[in-house]
């Protein structure tokens, strides 16, 4: 453990009765990085290496509070893929602090890789990591829920790449999450258009060049024609009948330059056109929201003009957060 404790330098050491997972996985440092603000450093199995998540810790929180027995609600906020996606996205690009910071809720922002998918990798048939699943659900679950006040009531959401696994994670385990919210999630990883990119495109693109040097994209699920079981089980249109009793919000762009774009009519940018990332979860959004009406599950939307931008991401968790707290508080 001391071992451990010195290769995460500069983060604080943990505490020695550091909180960990049925499977070994555990905090080994804590960092305050703002007045509510905890980065944690887990030690993972599922993951064979080390992740690192923020927690938005609820007003009144302490450790004397989790140490008799406190818990609070608790809000899970996942990152996009590519970029710099990671732990710090929601704090780094939304006033979060500013939203959810007086609520009582104690929110969890994850890493979840630059192209995990929120997924155990399928790795052509062998498991074995990245378990961004496993890590996510079940090791940070247990850790939380054991050394840092989570409670039982629980809500979800993610903003692109996050969006997807947002409403994947809460059909995969039913019970799990009372709300979830998809902000510019591509919410059918199998829709496939033949005159430009589609989801399982752009799946690839993420692979190729978030994914390690040695990562081929179909590491991931297989083949989406060859494997497609596997897709199936992963993708959010085909699990959309186990979302009901769930609340659900969501929303997307059209791709279109929106409000907070810098595109202008006559702008020379504007001839680039629609963003094609929001184009594509425009689409597979609004066919999602048509397949909940058939199956006759509720679900509050906003599709609106826009790009695949934070800013709109923070708008739309502002917007989201009374929905989403309304089942957990």
């Amino acid at each position: 453990m001391v071992g451990l404790l010195a290769s995460i330098a500069p983060d604080d050491p943990a505490t020695p009765a550091a909180p960990c997972s049925d499977d070994g996985a555990v905090v080994v440092g804590e960092r305050g990085v703002g007045p509510r603000l905890l980065d944690l450093t887990v030690r993972s199995p599922a993951l064979a290496g080390a992740a690192r998540v923020r927690l938005l810790l609820p007003a009144g929180w302490s450790r004397d509070g989790v140490l008799n027995g406190r818990t609070w609600p608790v809000l899970w906020l996942l990152h996009g893929s590519g970029g710099r996606g990671d732990h710090t996205s929601w704090t780094a690009n939304t006033a979060l602090e500013r939203i959810a910071g007086g609520e009582g809720v104690l929110v969890v922002m994850p890493d979840g890789g630059r192209c995990g998918n929120c997924s155990d990798w399928w790795n052509h048939g062998a498991g074995g990591p990245p378990r961004w699943e496993t890590f996510h659900l079940t090791e940070l679950r247990q850790i939380l829920e054991r050394g840092y006040g989570a409670g039982t009531r629980r809500a979800i959401a993610g903003a692109g790449m996050g969006g997807t696994g947002a409403l994947a994670y809460a059909a995969r385990h039913r019970g799990l999450f009372r709300a979830a919210a998809s902000f510019s999630g591509a919410l059918n990883t199998l829709d496939r258009d033949d005159t430009g990119l589609d989801v399982p495109d752009l799946i690839e693109l993420g692979v190729a060049t978030g994914g390690s040097r040695s990562a081929d994209w179909t590491d991931l699920w297989g083949d989406p024609d060859e494997q497609r079981p596997v897709w199936r089980r992963h993708n959010p249109f085909d699990l959309a009948d186990r979302l009901a009793g769930v609340r659900l919000y969501l929303s997307s762009g059209d791709g279109a330059p929106g409000p907070y774009d810098r595109w202008r009519p006559g702008d020379p940018a504007a001839a680039r056109g629609r963003d094609v990332l929001e184009r594509v979860a425009h689409r597979s959004g609004t066919a999602f929201a048509a397949k909940l009406r058939r199956l006759g599950i509720p679900a509050s939307t906003h599709f609106y003009q826009g790009t695949h931008r934070w800013p709109y991401w923070g708008r739309e968790l502002d917007c989201a957060l009374p929905v989403l707290l309304s089942e957990i508080t």
